[in-house]
Formats: C-alpha cells, structure tokens, sequence
C-alpha cells in the first residue's frame, strides 16, 4: 500500500502577496483594510473635534441628577419679601451644609412692559406675589431649614402635609419665566374710552374695539361721515379718557 503524502500549504512571498491582500496597522493596534476610504481632511477632523468639544461641554453643564424623592414645594412668605426670603434662604442652606437636599429657590417673576400717558416702562413683576419656590427633599431637616427662615411663614399644604407642585406646574412656570417676550400692560380695557395722539387720526376721540398684545396694537372706533371706522394704531399712540 502507496503511503500517503503531505502537501504542504502553498506560502505566498512578498512579491506574491497582492496589494489588496495587506492590512496596515492603525496607532489603536487594529488592522484596517488598505483599501477603506481616505483619512478625513484636516476640516473634517476639526470639524469633529469642534462637535465632540461641544457635546462634553454640554454634558459638562447638564444639571445633575436629583435624589430620589426630589420634588418644587411653594413657600408662603410676607409679601414684598419674597427676595429677601430666598437670599436668607440660600445662606441657611450654604451655612447648614444642606446643599445637596435643598438644590434651588426661585422667586417666580417675568418682565412686564406698562405702557401708560405715551410713556413705555419695563419692569419686573412677581408672577405669584407673597410665595417663594424650593427645590428639596422633604424630611425633618429640611423642613426644618426653610421653614425657620426668617420672612417664611409656612408651606402651601394639605393638612400637615406639604403638598409638591406636579412636573407640568412647574413646566409651565419655568417656561413662562423663560419667555423671551415681555408681557405687556395697558391701563386701558375693551368698550372703554380713549384718545389717539399721533399720526393720521390724532385727537379723535373712540371707544377700544380690540387689543392684539402680540403685536401691540389696539382697534379704536372713532365717528367718522356719520359712523363708526375702526383705526388701528399702536399702544403708545392711545391714551385713557
């Protein structure tokens, strides 16, 4: 009986081997093929850089995560006092080393344009007049802090129990602190009379139709050839009777 023979595997040399058959090493160890697209411009790799740069800031000034059982509580205060209570506040929080179960106090406010005699005047309102806002978590400490603050009278609660704001109450007035428009006063009121002092229709005298607070303007229907017109003017172009 014939015995069997081996063959060896065929090794290809350096000159055999084809060009697509090598892989380059990157600078991580790992084996890429040759043939894969070219490396990315110096644009592309700043381009990157400036992305990745800006995701780690942002997730640098994320908030951080709140302990459960996290929840906004409002606070009664003396009215016209609702600063000075966050600023008392605040000490006690930084000087009683409860910083990291009381996170925030907002006094609740929004920018108010009052327009009135011609005159525009901004200023700030206080949405909620005599209550404070507290970011917590409730336990005997706590609330021991806020409400042996000077200038606090109580919790808003239910029984003995302070009752926390649900998440959409507090949505909505953090969304209408952050409102970029101010809100805009008038001293006057539909059905009520005025007169125009400038432009086309000036000292004509006319009862207010409509108020658009959006565009600041108000509708006027002032007597002209025997019946009511209604003009459109801007506020500060009106003034009470």
């Amino acid at each position: 009986m014939a015995r069997a023979t081996r063959t060896k595997p065929k090794v290809k040399t350096e000159t055999e081997i084809k060009p697509e058959d090598k892989l380059s090493i990157s600078a991580s160890g790992e084996a890429s093929d040759q043939g894969s697209a070219p490396a990315a411009s110096e644009s592309e790799q700043g381009f990157a850089s400036a992305v990745e740069g800006e995701a780690q800031e942002k997730g640098a000034e994320a908030k951080p995560a709140r302990p459960e059982g996290t929840a906004w509580y409002v606070v009664h205060s003396y009215s016209g006092y609702e600063n000075k209570v966050k600023k008392n506040l605040e000490h006690r929080i930084e000087s009683m080393g409860m910083q990291n179960q009381i996170f925030q106090v907002i006094v609740p406010t929004e920018e108010e344009v009052e327009l009135k005699d011609g005159q525009r005047r901004t200023t700030e309102r206080r949405i909620f007049p005599g209550y404070v806002l507290v970011e917590m978590v409730m336990n005997d400490d706590t609330w021991y802090v806020v409400r042996n603050t000077p200038g606090v009278t109580d919790f808003v609660r239910s029984g003995a129990k302070p009752v926390p704001l649900r998440p959409e109450e507090v949505d909505k007035i953090l969304r209408r602190m952050e409102a970029e428009a101010p809100k805009i006063k008038v001293s006057f009121r539909v059905g009520q009379k005025v007169r125009i002092t400038e432009g086309l229709f000036e000292d004509f005298v006319g009862v207010v139709d409509a108020i658009d607070t959006d565009r600041a303007r108000v509708r006027v229907l002032v007597s002209m050839f025997g019946r009511e017109t209604p003009v459109e003017v801007d506020f500060l172009q009106v003034e009470r009777i």
